[in-house]
């Protein structure tokens, strides 16, 4: 157990061996799955329930934990705890791996064993901070597999359907994380997915699919043009309707939030670097527009009482979304200063500085000439009876919808704000004498 960060008090992974009793683990819990249920077969007509997960206690152990019993047991259980927190396990059942096949439909482990909790004789908690070693806490950011091991979106790309079916490991960056979309099979289940758009030096935009509840909870963590994943164990398939590659989450996946890595950093450098010019940067509403339902949003805001909200979120990535009564006080299409339309790559979708500019992203690749694009780009100035917004990014057709603002904090935007409006039109005055004066107004909701 030399390089397990777990205290003497608890058993390390590594030194595990099948049928142990009276154990005391201690880890941080760096993947999870969904709850499901299937048929019991010592009682007909009745359910047996079970997730699991993986833990970890040092950089070169990590190991699956099930659970099985009764809907609530498992339920509560799995609801107790989350990815990233540090729990304590007493009394697991350690029991010898299938190999073959639990492989493949779980997370590949280092080691022979696995653990199996009782509802009768298991307990887990998760830790309270004075128990945790902060070494213990920085194992979320290491990668399962080695960092150099892993494909970037243009190795994907260029290999095309050889890979479809493979299983691969991602290093990228994220694009935009869309809203949740829940469906029904044909055979009445239930399901959900969302779709995540990733980039890298060598791709703009790459389609990752998470199809299960818990990879999305991550996935709605992570903030578009910061965070960087390492995906270990993705599926990588071609999509026919986009005809093009995609990679899907899948149980064998783990993936790790920004990775403490040197390829992790490199890239993270990168798309820090890029910000400027990366192809988000004047599609940011139609970003917003595909991962907020704007039905949504029902929070009613003043001028005055955005400014407030944004000024206690200053330094904190998310968003928070609300409907705002005013008019539009500035719309300059006229100034020397204001760009009403921007030129950008067909290929990548990179802004460009003048019409006939060579793209440098794509020039470095190929030598065939891109076809440049048009689209809007709008500043307006907002104003109700508390105040103006400036500045506010009005873009393609959001000015034909229902009206609705994002607010970003912003070190570049007037203010500290960056505002993006997602739709726009004429206001009831009924419906917003009735928001203004407090009656069917909520507190925030942070998108």
């Amino acid at each position: 157990m030399a390089d397990s960060f777990a205290s003497k008090t608890f058993t390390a992974l590594a030194d595990l061996y099948p049928n142990m009793a009276n154990l005391k683990i201690i880890g941080i819990v760096i993947w999870k799955t969904d709850v499901k249920g299937f048929p019991d077969r010592k009682s007909v007509g009745s359910e047996r329930f079970t997730f699991s997960f993986t833990m970890r206690d040092s950089p070169a152990h990590f190991v699956n934990a099930a659970s099985w019993g009764s809907e609530g047991y498992v339920r509560s259980l799995s609801d107790s705890f989350r990815v990233g927190e540090c729990v304590i396990i007493e009394n697991p059942l350690i029991q010898r791996k299938e190999l073959e096949r639990e492989e493949k439909f779980s997370p590949a482990t280092p080691g022979n064993c696995k653990l199996l909790l009782s509802e009768n004789h298991s307990t887990v908690r998760v830790c309270s901070s004075y128990e945790v070693d902060s070494k213990l806490r920085a194992l979320i950011y290491l990668p399962i597999k080695e960092s150099r091991d892993y494909y970037s979106l243009g190795d994907i790309v260029a290999n095309g359907q050889s890979l479809d079916g493979r299983i691969i490991n991602v290093l990228a960056a994220v694009r935009s994380v869309g809203e949740p979309k829940c469906f029904t099979t044909s055979d009445r289940r239930r399901g959900q997915r969302c779709e995540v758009k990733l980039y890298d030096e060598t791709e703009s935009s790459f389609t990752m699919i998470c199809w299960d509840n818990e990879s999305i909870l991550v996935a709605q963590s992570w903030i578009p043009r910061e965070t960087v994943i390492f995906a270990s164990d993705v599926r990588i398939s071609f999509d026919k309707f986009r005809n093009s590659m995609t990679a899907m989450v899948i149980s064998k996946t783990i993936i790790t939030t920004n990775p403490d890595t040197p390829e992790g950093n490199i890239l993270l450098n990168f798309i820090r670097e890029n910000k400027e010019t990366n192809p988000l940067d004047g599609e940011i509403d139609s970003y917003l527009k595909e991962s907020i339902n704007l039905n949504a949003i029902v929070d009613v805001y003043t001028v005055e009482q955005l400014k407030v909200k944004a000024l206690k979120n200053e330094g904190k990535a998310d968003p928070f979304c609300g409907i705002l009564y005013a008019h539009i006080s500035t719309l300059n299409i006229d100034g020397a200063a204001t760009a009403a339309v921007r030129h950008r790559c067909s290929g990548c979708g990179y802004v460009m500085k003048e019409a006939s500019s060579t793209c440098t992203t794509c020039s470095r690749d190929s030598w065939e000439p891109k076809s440049v694009l048009l689209s809007f780009h709008l500043l307006i100035d907002v104003t109700d009876h508390t105040g103006t917004l400036h500045a506010c990014s009005l873009t393609g057709g959001v000015a034909e919808e229902t009206l609705g603002c994002t607010i970003f904090v912003s070190h570049r935007a007037r203010g500290g704000l960056r505002i993006s409006v997602l739709s726009c039109q004429l206001a009831d005055p009924t419906e917003a004498g009735r928001d203004l004066s407090g009656q069917g107004h909520t507190e925030h909701k942070l998108a």
